[in-house]
């Protein structure tokens, strides 16, 4: 299988079963540190309950060796097409992979006894997000991880693209609606052009590149329903 290209300097590795580095400094973590450790905590978590090495995450979906330590240490970003690989070789959605680092803080910004805690109301001030560090691409959860189906509100930048492999696919049905913009698809190769309000439903898995070639912000909301199966 072909490998994601780390043109990064290589760092020493330590031992395949180590877990992120602990945060260090007396001042309080930046956000966006704070986001990459807990997906790094997550990504190992997941190696471990499956009893993988290093390598065999690495075999099974792609990305590099030293680049999945990076990220499970929570010293580099990992970019949208490295996290629908990574995804895929566990048979998650990428919104399963983001959502679960984020749930020990899913309501930090909120008061304790909150009216919002009561309703499930989700403040758009304090909703979680993902940018992808290459692209500028962002991703912003509109269901929780507990919500039977994946509601995600992306905002893809003029000029970005993005590509997820068919196994980030593998075990979802998936639905794509343009809110604002023009978003160019390119899907196991055949090529297909939505304007706002169009939408498409995907078939089986494949290659899929989501384009922008405008010259403003495209918005979109991905629909991902779950497939009741699993991976070894």
């Amino acid at each position: 299988m072909s490998q994601i290209v780390d043109d990064s300097a290589p760092e020493a590795e330590p031992d395949a079963g180590a877990g992120p580095e602990p945060a260090t400094g007396t001042g309080p973590e930046p956000a966006d540190a704070a986001d990459q450790r807990r997906l790094g905590a997550r990504l190992h978590a997941l190696r471990d309950d499956r009893r993988w090495s290093l390598t065999e995450l690495a075999e099974a979906s792609g990305v590099s060796r030293a680049m999945i330590n990076r990220v499970e240490r929570g010293v580099s970003s990992p970019t949208a097409t490295i996290l629908g690989r990574l995804s895929g070789a566990f048979g998650l959605t990428v919104s399963q992979l983001l959502d679960g680092s984020h749930e020990t803080h899913a309501h930090d910004d909120q008061e304790p006894g909150s009216p919002d805690d009561a309703t499930g109301v989700q403040r758009a001030a304090t909703a979680d997000h993902w940018t992808d560090p290459e692209t500028g691409y962002r991703r912003r959860p509109l269901a929780s991880a507990d919500f039977p189906v994946d509601v995600t509100e992306v905002r893809l930048p003029a000029g970005a693209a993005v590509t997820y492999p068919a196994a980030a696919y593998a075990f979802v049905r998936h639905c794509i609606w343009v809110v604002d913009g023009e978003l160019q698809l390119v899907v196991g190769g055949e090529p297909v052009v939505l304007a706002a309000g169009d939408r498409i439903e995907l078939g089986d898995p494949a290659e899929v590149t989501y384009r922008n070639d405008g010259e403003t912000a495209c918005r979109y909301v991905v629909v991902v329903a779950r497939v009741a199966r699993g991976r070894e």
